[in-house]
């Protein structure tokens, strides 16, 4: 698995990661031209190498005409749009951490995305920042972003609102839920777009994980610290997968305004698209609405598939998404042979090497309907037969009497196991977005 991890030693700004992706091997052609894009007159990125105390390091400035204007977030929306250097899923994400430094701002002043006028996010500089940040992660290409504690620095620093301590109130919005450190410096080490980069793209928090390093970036900030280095770190590298342990995608969206009818179409859509596994949960979001978070387990490779199933059926207005790891038995489709006739189901071994087998509901309910039984009954049956037959303490060692080769019923699983639908829990520090309400 592809790693990045932001080591911010002393903060992070958006021209800091911007140098530190080119510095770590991103094409700095694919990022002129993503930027130019954009269409803003003027405009050129500055790339040079600096020194900061004893160490090289890539520098960022963006050359831009004099600008008085106050952008909205509508208006970032509309350069985005039609900045057609930029895949789907470029403008996408450049738009989600604009989002976030909107919500954050909304939430300061007590007013709503759309009134918010961004000050130094809005302007030239950062809009190339946070655009070349979103184009970089994305030739980057990491199955997962990893950051260390942010430091946000201290003392106060001068912005549009007048004197503002160290973290500024938009930053500190957006640094809720992200761990914090204190770095003893008069400064303000994150900025409101460092802070948005870091909300919208990092999926862990910690220390430098156990990883083998492919390539490390220097990102320099502009201020010079006496105490050390002004420099953002960024390591790419491959993380190792243990045996018996597969990444998978989750997909999470909340449903408060669909049918339960619409929802059981979907989940069928889903599982023939190839979703490994799809689940609801009943849930109450605020106001006391009723709800339903619609959940999809798939592979990496089917994720923009099935967003689309998800989109379309529902029409949702968002998806969460999530890399995550899942421990997994060994297993393999199996026949039994039953006084009832023969059996499909699946065997799996658990780390003791002793197998357990899962009869398939489709076989057992079509027998037990032919024979007028309850289907307990066929499940016994069919348990019965397993146990009584020698299998081996892997997939290698199973009986080649009893196999079966995969059927029409076997691909109806995928892959899902019977007993166990992986249905991890997790904490979701990302914002819901729900449909038909838009809650920043």
């Amino acid at each position: 698995m592809k790693v990045a991890y932001l080591q911010c030693g002393t903060g992070i700004s958006g021209d800091m990661t911007l140098a530190a992706l080119i510095d770590a091997g991103v094409d700095q052609e694919k990022l002129q031209a993503a930027i130019q894009s954009l269409r803003l007159p003027g405009v050129n990125l500055i790339v040079s190498e600096v020194m900061k105390g004893c160490f090289r390091a890539r520098h960022i400035r963006v050359e831009h005409p004099e600008q008085h204007a106050h952008r909205h977030y509508s208006d970032i929306v509309e350069i985005l749009n039609q900045a057609d250097g930029l895949s789907d899923k470029q403008r996408s994400l450049a738009q989600s951490i604009f989002l976030e430094v909107a919500k954050a701002e909304a939430q300061v002043h007590g007013t709503d995305v759309e009134s918010i006028h961004f000050h130094e996010v809005g302007a030239i500089d950062s809009i190339v920042d946070i655009v070349g940040a979103a184009v970089g992660f994305d030739l980057l290409g990491c199955d997962q972003i990893h950051c260390s504690p942010i430091p946000p620095g201290r003392g106060q620093v001068n912005i549009d609102h007048g004197l503002c301590d160290v973290p500024t109130p938009g930053t500190a919005e957006l640094l809720k839920g992200i761990p914090l450190v204190d770095v003893p410096i008069e400064a303000e080490l994150t900025t409101p777009t460092g802070a948005a980069i870091v909300k919208t793209l990092v999926d862990q928090f910690g220390p430098l994980p156990s990883m083998t390093i492919q390539s490390i970036g220097y990102g320099a900030g502009t201020m010079n610290f006496e105490s050390r280095a002004n420099l953002l770190r960024l390591f790419v590298g491959t993380v190792s997968v243990p045996a018996g342990t597969d990444e998978v995608c989750l997909l999470e969206t909340n449903l408060d305004d669909v049918s339960g009818e619409v929802i059981a179409h979907t989940m069928q859509r889903l599982l023939e698209a190839g979703a490994k596994d799809v689940y609801s949960i009943p849930i109450q979001m605020k106001k006391g609405r009723p709800a339903t978070m619609l959940c999809v387990l798939a592979d990496p490779l089917q994720q923009e598939k099935l967003e689309k199933i998800l989109f379309a059926e529902t029409g949702t207005l968002g998806i969460r998404q999530q890399r995550i790891l899942r421990s997994t038995l060994a297993r393999q489709a199996h026949t039994v042979l039953t006084d009832l006739g023969p059996v499909l189901g699946k065997v799996a071994w658990h780390r003791t090497g002793i197998p357990s087998f899962s009869p398939e509901f489709e076989d057992c309910a079509r027998i037990a309907k032919e024979h007028s039984l309850p289907i307990r009954e066929v499940y016994r049956s069919a348990i019965t037969a397993f146990d009584a037959q020698s299998i081996g303490s892997s997939p290698e060692r199973i009986s080649p009497t009893h196999s079966s080769s995969a059927t029409a019923s076997d691909h109806k699983t995928h892959d899902r196991d019977h007993h166990s639908h992986d249905h991890d829990h997790h904490g979701h520090d990302h914002d819901h977005d729900h449909h038909g309400h838009d809650h920043g």
